[in-house]
């Protein structure tokens, strides 16, 4: 079986730890909330004995990578940014990214932004819900409630 490595990278300004195990195709793991790159322990192995070099991070503000202060620095263009660069930190060109739960639409975004970059994208225990044309605020506001302006 296959062992897991640790190191710290520098991605998107951050740095950011991942485990990983193996070589060949990457295939980058990302985690749900609130846990680690500890969710896919099981998971970094068996790639590795199948021929892939797999790589879960913490993603940022989890674990042991970094936790910036301003709520900004967590919008879905850092995280997805973070993933991307964890591929230029390893020096490849194309991913496999799989995410679960909150890693989920982490991976959706990172193929939708990057396309270029995400071979294939998986995503588990979240279904994928493609941008709504409507706001939020406007489609969860309860039947009959209306806002007037001052």
């Amino acid at each position: 079986m296959a062992e897991i490595a640790h190191r710290t990278i520098e991605t998107n300004g951050i740095n950011v730890h991942i485990a990983e195990a193996g070589e060949g195709p990457v295939v980058l793991l990302l985690h749900g909330f609130p846990e680690s790159w500890y969710s896919w322990r099981h998971q970094l192995p068996a790639l590795a004995d199948a021929g892939y070099h797999a790589v879960a991070p913490d993603i940022r503000g989890y674990g042991q990578s970094d936790a910036p202060d301003e709520i900004e620095a967590y919008s879905m263009k850092e995280l997805t940014a973070d993933a991307i660069g964890i591929l230029d930190a390893l020096d490849v060109e194309t991913a496999v990214v799989i995410g679960h739960d909150w890693g989920a639409p982490m991976a959706w975004n990172s193929a939708l932004l990057y396309p270029e970059r995400v071979r294939a994208v998986g995503g588990l225990s979240v279904p994928y819900m493609p941008r709504s044309p409507v706001p939020a605020t406007v489609r969860m506001r309860p039947s009959g409630v209306t806002t007037r302006n001052a």
